[in-house]
């Protein structure tokens, strides 16, 4: 008790620029993530099974792209781990300065890779080196933004603080979705395929620079510095206490039965799951076993992310207002409710263009953009200060890991299998009824003192 009245007496002022900075920054960091990510995911979906993998049949193709989609988020897990830990012991500011260059670099090399053409096949072996690298950053950077952000945020308004970082995956989808759309708009099949498709790698460095500027002015949060400084006044055998404690709540054997931990990886499995369907996959099955325009399934996920841009800030501000449970809860109920009806009418090849695009805009808000509004602050407020970047990061990747990491490659194959659409509908409801499951146990942590080093759960 007296630690926790400490760390509340110690804790840092910042003034309202600090914030805007840290929002500033949480937002572009996430951007960037996201931008990357999805550069690479409509190009795994839309022209890498060309590129990379020329010579397989155009199911395995998709299904070999979609591999090299997931390689990424088997090595997401590892740099939550790695620099989840680094986050908690030395701060939330150099990890987030490491974590942006690894990923802006990784992708703008991508841009410049040799195809199987050029090369054969050491440029899929390029291809994976270079997912993994970035994977390693990026499976820290949005745990360490939304970590940094609920920290600097006021009680009362960290819903819609936070928000902005979800806001920046909305920004990053809707760029890299854009200038997809561009590309195909601009450029015949031969010409995207020849040079076009290096075009959306090499924008992104743009982002990368600035988000590396921004990052290098940021202020350490308020919440680290303050354990930082009470840490300064105790004895040595406080100091010697504490960092044992400390060793023995971010074991693995202590996170693996936490509550807590269940709890935050069960709501990103059902978010992250929904997201790697309908992003990744859903795009890829329109264009390759339904013979859809490409055009179809980017414009919808681009107009679907300006949507995003009043439905995400919407719920960051109810959640404030009435909790974070319920707002999970309903959003959870609605992608259930949605996923037969919205999924059918999208594959009817017999409906206009318009409906299949709305369709595809409503469960992407509602599934997606929807839960992950509510996700970062709700992640943040779970954990304790003691390991909260830790544990929020490993959370977080272990659930992307096998719902976006093998989810879309499953999908490819159970629809191959099945010669039939149907996979896709039972995938959406089971990461759905995961996430509401996980919503209806979780304690409410709306405001939580985020200087106590305790998990909600455990309280």
């Amino acid at each position: 008790m007296n630690k926790n009245m400490d760390l509340k007496q110690n804790n840092p002022e910042r003034s309202t620029s600090d914030l805007v900075k840290a929002a500033v920054s949480g937002w572009l960091g996430t951007a960037l993530e996201f931008m990357d990510f999805q550069l690479y995911s409509l190009g795994a979906a839309l022209v890498f099974h060309e590129i990379f993998f020329p010579e397989q049949s155009a199911a395995m193709a998709l299904i070999l792209a979609m591999g090299t989609y997931g390689a990424g988020y088997v090595a997401r897990i590892v740099g939550a781990f790695f620099f989840g830990k680094m986050g908690d012991t030395i701060g939330r500011k150099k990890v987030l300065f490491i974590t942006i260059t690894m990923m802006g670099i990784c992708t703008t090399l991508i841009g410049v890779l040799p195809t199987y053409a050029q090369i054969g096949i050491f440029a899929p072996i390029l291809l994976i080196t270079l997912r993994i690298i970035q994977g390693l950053g990026a499976g820290a950077e949005i745990s360490g933004a939304g970590t940094m952000l609920a920290e600097y945020a006021p009680k009362g308004r960290r819903g819609i603080v936070s928000s902005l970082v979800a806001m920046g995956t909305n920004c990053g989808t809707l760029s890299a979705t854009a200038i997809w759309a561009l590309m195909f708009f601009l450029l015949d099949k031969q010409q995207l395929v020849d040079w076009g498709w290096r075009i959306p790698f090499l924008s992104s460095v743009v982002v990368m620079i600035f988000a590396v500027w921004l990052r290098m002015n940021l202020k350490e949060s308020p919440v680290f510095e303050a354990a930082k400084e009470a840490a300064k006044g105790h004895t040595p055998a406080e100091k010697a206490a504490a960092k044992a404690q400390k060793a023995q709540d971010n074991s693995l054997i202590a996170m693996f039965t936490s509550k807590s931990f269940w709890i935050a990886t069960g709501l990103r499995f059902g978010q992250a799951g929904n997201s790697g369907l309908i992003q990744t996959f859903l795009a890829g099955y329109l264009v390759q076993a339904l013979l859809f325009e490409k055009k179809i399934p980017t414009d919808a996920l681009m107009i679907s992310s300006i949507i995003g841009f009043f439905t995400i800030p919407f719920l960051g501000w109810l959640s404030d207002k009435i909790g974070r449970r319920i707002p999970y809860m309903i959003m959870s109920v609605s992608a259930i409710v949605l996923a037969y009806p919205t999924i059918s009418m999208i594959v009817d090849k017999s409906n206009d263009v318009n409906t299949i695009m709305a369709c595809i805009i409503v469960i992407h808000n509602v599934a997606v953009l929807g839960l992950f509004a509510l996700e970062n602050i709700t992640m943040a407020e779970i954990f304790g200060s003691r390991n909260r970047f830790t544990r929020m990061a490993i959370s977080k990747e272990t659930g992307g890991l096998v719902a976006v990491g093998f989810g879309p490659v499953l999908a490819g194959i159970f629809c191959n299998m099945t010669q039939s659409w149907w996979p896709i509908v039972v995938m959406l409801i089971t990461y759905s009824v995961i996430g509401l499951i996980s919503a209806i146990c979780m304690p409410e942590v709306k405001d939580r003192d985020l200087t106590d080093p305790r998990d909600a759960a455990e309280v």
